[in-house]
């Protein structure tokens, strides 16, 4: 692909009256009865965490599709988005589509630079090049953080990655209430809706964008890639909706896991045989949390539920839309229920802010119980706690990030196709794996795996079409083998077999140092050990030793290597070498109000001194943003406030350090500074003094003790002129905008 193009073949004359008849080239039709696909993916989603698989969230309409196709319940991820996600979209393994780790800590190693090569190529491109429209709706996060700015460059964006349409979101998370959106290469901004939530715009873009298609080209195949923001951090919700949950998890996390496995065993979703597995010693019993404790953390359970059910409501009314088409029974749909096991970056406490974990903080319960009712509102980007997370992964052990364990990368899977199935309502125990959906995809269309594309030859699609197990529940095993590794957390399988190797666990910002030749391997039996509860590997140290052996070969063979275990340092563009718009300049000038410039590709002001000047025409008791960079989660602001100058630093949501002038800055022609002195040398993360300045005259200074180390946040921009997204200090309300006017405003880092 793309297929040569038409050339007219006729004769040409001196005029069209001597010449053959013209003919146009015709447009590629896809297969004579190729169907639809809708391919749905939720995010940060535990195996027991929606009624449809025993939890205790209710999902009446993932049950009802369920009933409607087939359930798969040995259905597995990578334990990560971004690879997850890569896997998903090009058949290959995560690695060798170059995306071994999220694309913000990315290292220059083949397997791990975040960039999707050209040799593996979308199903979306596939499909697009093979007569389909194609869509992606909600969630990106499969684009080189130093590719997301206005300046591109776009080829991997979802528009270069072989899909028509784009509208969603540029990050691995948002805010749920003000996201920084885009459509297609447009930056849309952040909505400023009083009652604006992120699954109800996603579901009201899918099926406008589905009505468009049904009104202009009603009899061409669609393909929708339909990513939701939920259930990942920040859990946020309606309050009538986080109401209907009081009191439901009362209960606790180790009462919550029973209470699952034992709804598990009465669908048939585990052999009646299975063990619960324990509890990891390092997370406490609810037994043992005080009053406090317990509060808090159900209330964090409460506003997890509630984000849970809306996103079921929502792509239910994208599910209800799509079964009300002409052509619904001839619509392939795939509903992945999470791209990886439950999070477990809350920490111990749960926090108000996930990125505190990725800075290698780990909040206190005491420091968020004063605000225990601001939990779920966009105030906060908050998470609930590990053992929350752990009790969503019912019956197994561990949680995201864990690919040794089945914690991390077992997620339902539900598939209903009218057409095709005809035994409904049933489960499917063959062993899946996210790589298949791809090559599942292409083989429902009719389509082949293409040898070329666009100039490129293909490395060969690892996954396997899993099409003969959809009406046959006997059909035999189809994949035998495969690999997972993330953050050397390592697993092989092979023919019910499973070796697991430990590296860390997932509640541990900070990694310190690590030997994988002689770590510990676990073995499992999977054909007689549902759940993954008993370690036989003293008992069968050969099989160990083989499964040890083919890891290596297969590590080697995908691109695995080299392992890397760091944690939140490889957010850090400077200690990784990741490329950065901004990087190799100590002065950057702004000629005029820049916003949603992403973090990436903006100055890097953590761990060092920096000074943001700014030439402005202002009036009498001016207000608005000059500079910000970051948003609620931690960052920088330097503004104007009933005329007062003022410098922010966000520490984490945690403490604002605020300096301001102590009178009114007088109207007229201004030079308008804030510098930042830090004083940590080459530490992470400490303080320093700000000093603010007009017309080179001090009109104020104060100390910040800590400032954020590693990463501001994964969603929040830089903006000059104004605040997209969330505010840096609740000293103001977003968008703040200048009312005066910038004339330049230059940022020096020294």
């Amino acid at each position: 692909m793309p297929y040569a193009e038409h050339k007219f073949q006729g004769n040409v004359g001196t005029t069209y009256k001597d010449s053959d008849p013209a003919l146009f080239p015709a447009p590629i039709k896809a297969p004579d009865g190729a169907p639809n696909v809708l391919l749905i993916l939720l995010d940060d989603v535990g195996f027991g965490q929606f009624s449809v698989t025993g939890g205790g969230v209710p999902a009446p309409h993932m049950e009802g599709l369920a009933k409607d196709g087939v359930l798969f319940t040995r259905f597995h991820t990578t334990a990560l988005c971004s690879p997850s996600r890569a896997a998903l979209l090009t058949g290959r393994n995560h690695q060798v589509a170059g995306t071994g780790v999220i694309t913000e800590l990315a290292t220059g190693y083949d397997g791990y630079t975040g960039v999707i090569p050209k040799d593996t190529a979308t199903v979306g491109e596939i499909l697009r090049q093979n007569g389909y429209v194609t869509s992606w709706i909600g969630k990106n996060h499969n684009t080189p953080i130093y590719e997301t700015s206005p300046m591109g460059p776009f080829d991997h964006w979802p528009n270069g990655l072989g899909f028509d349409f784009f509208y969603g979101f540029m990050a691995g998370d948002t805010n749920q209430l003000r996201p920084y959106l885009y459509q297609n290469q447009t930056a849309l901004g952040t909505p400023t809706g009083a009652d604006y939530y992120l699954s109800v715009d996603l579901a009201d873009h899918a099926i406008g964008w589905l009505d468009t298609v049904e009104a202009v080209q009603p009899d061409k195949p669609w393909f929708m890639y339909f990513a939701p923001a939920a259930t990942h951090a920040p859990h946020q919700a309606p309050k009538n909706l986080i109401d209907k949950f009081k009191g439901q998890f009362d209960m606790g996390w180790d009462a919550y896991r029973q209470q699952t496995f034992e709804r598990q065993k009465e669908k048939g979703i585990v052999p009646q045989d299975a063990v619960l597995t324990e509890r990891p010693a390092s997370l406490p019993a609810w037994d043992t949390l005080n009053d406090s404790q317990k509060r808090l953390y159900t209330r964090m359970m409460e506003v997890f539920a509630a984000y849970g059910y809306q996103v079921d409501e929502e792509v239910g009314r994208v599910l209800d839309y799509v079964a009300k088409l002409p052509d619904a029974d001839n619509t392939m749909i795939i509903y992945i229920v999470g791209d990886n096991g439950a999070s477990a970056e809350g920490g111990f406490d749960g926090t108000l802010n996930e990125n505190a974990f990725f800075n290698a903080y780990l909040m206190t319960y005491d420091q968020m119980l004063p605000r225990i009712d601001e939990i779920g509102t966009e105030m906060h980007f908050n998470h609930f706690p590990a053992g929350w997370a752990h009790a969503m992964d019912t019956p197994f052990q561990w949680t995201k990030q864990v690919a040794s364990h089945l914690g991390g990368v077992r997620n339902p899977m539900i598939v209903k196709w009218p057409a095709k199935i005809h035994n409904k309502g049933q489960t499917r125990t063959q062993f899946t794996h996210v790589i298949d959906v791809a090559p599942t995809i292409l083989a429902a269309a009719g389509v082949a795996e293409p040898r070329s594309v666009n100039g490129t030859p293909q490395t060969p699609i690892q996954g396997r079409s899993f099409l003969p197990v959809l009406d046959d529940g006997n059909a035999k095993e189809f994949r035998t083998s495969q690999y997972f590794e993330l953050f050397a957390n390592r697993g092989m399988y092979k023919d019910g077999w499973w070796a697991a190797s430990l590296a860390f666990e997932p509640w541990q910002p900070e990694r310190g140092e690590f030997d994988p030749m002689t770590a510990k391997w676990e073995l499992y039996n999977l054909d007689e050990d549902f759940t993954q509860s008993k370690n036989v590997a003293a008992e069968h140290p050969d099989k160990l030793a083989e499964l040890t052996a083919l890891w290596w070969a297969q590590a080697s063979i995908n691109k695995a290597l080299p392992l890397d275990w760091r944690g939140a340092e490889r957010f850090s563009a400077e200690m990784t070498g990741k490329p950065n718009l901004a990087a190799g300049r100590t002065k950057y000038v702004y000629p005029v109000a820049l916003a949603g410039l992403p973090e990436a590709s903006a100055p890097d002001l953590k761990n060092k001194s920096f000074s943001v000047t700014a030439k402005a025409n202002i009036g009498n008791k001016a207000n608005g943003v000059i500079f910000t960079q970051g948003g609620n989660t931690g960052g920088w602001a330097f503004y104007l406030k009933e005329g007062k100058l003022l410098a922010v630093h966000n520490f984490l949501d945690l403490e604002r350090y605020s300096i301001g002038s102590e009178a009114p800055i007088a109207a007229g022609e201004r030079e308008l500074k804030m510098d930042f002195a830090y004083e940590g040398g080459k530490d992470f993360g400490k303080g320093g003094t700000v000093t603010l300045t007009v017309d080179g005259r001090e009109v104020g200074k104060g100390h910040i003790e800590k400032t954020t180390p590693f990463k501001y946040s994964l969603s929040e921009n830089q903006d000059i002129g104004s605040d997209t997204g969330t505010p840096v200090t609740y000293d103001y309300a977003t968008p703040f905008a200048f009312d005066g006017k910038l004339e330049a405003v230059t940022v020096e880092v020294k």
